[in-house]
């Protein structure tokens, strides 16, 4: 019978990442050992759960803020008031992302964060996607291979844990009237089976696809895309 952990917290084991992230913020450290930072922690929970025989450890269970916004970034779903932002060459993938959470104050631009609700009835929030009718995606960050690999790197085989995309999608909003943000399903699970398909060539033999959106009740018209697609 074969062990596993579903996710690991990610603070580190003396709140590493709340102290490094709030230095981030105010300016008193740098990028660098912000990233650095999450490395070790990182590494710390994979050596930690090998040590404890654990089968099948996760990986993509960290995040610097929010694995709901990780996705985002994931997918290209970043809203057009930040497009500035991604293609301005002096900001960083990680600059964008802290600009999509927590606003953007700089450079004479004041951009507001994307909202945050909390994660079904618990006390943990997350930042809500914004959906437009016929929204496109596209693979963006590479942040699920590449915690992949750095694992690998270190001799140790992980079980990436990605939000599935029927739960991405609800978790959401619709930004304009007119459609139900599940109809993008269609144009969402290609860049799914892109990411299955680049982990599969690195060698992932399991991959967690959580979808706690299904142990709900859904209505018709949440069921009746996931379906078809299905069926087709």
């Amino acid at each position: 019978m074969l062990t596993q952990n579903l996710g690991y917290p990610r603070i580190g084991a003396f709140r590493e990442l709340k102290k490094a992230s709030e230095q981030y913020w105010s300016g008193k450290e740098s990028l660098q050992n912000l990233l650095l930072t999450g490395k070790k922690i990182r590494e710390a929970n994979w050596r930690l759960q090998k040590n404890a025989q654990i089968d099948l450890i996760p990986s993509n269970d960290f995040s610097f803020y929010d694995q709901v916004l990780d996705m985002s970034l994931t997918v290209n779903a970043i809203p057009e008031r930040y497009h500035e932002i991604a293609e301005d060459r002096n900001n960083t993938e990680t600059d964008l992302y802290f600009a999509m959470a927590r606003g953007y104050q700089k450079d004479g631009k004041d951009i507001i964060a994307m909202e945050m609700t909390k994660w079904f009835d618990t006390n943990y929030h997350y930042i809500v996607p914004e959906f437009h009718k016929n929204q496109k995606f596209s693979l963006f960050s590479n942040k699920i291979t590449n915690e992949y690999q750095e694992a690998k790197v270190l001799g140790i085989e992980t079980k990436p844990v990605i939000i599935g995309p029927v739960s991405y999608l609800l978790l959401g909003k619709e930004k304009e009237n007119g459609f139900h943000r599940i109809e993008l399903i269609r144009n969402l699970l290609p860049v799914y089976i892109e990411i299955l398909e680049k982990l599969e060539k690195m060698g992932a033999q399991w991959i967690q696809l959580d979808e706690p959106f299904l142990t709900m009740d859904l209505s018709d018209a949440e069921k009746k895309p996931t379906i078809l697609f299905t069926i087709s």
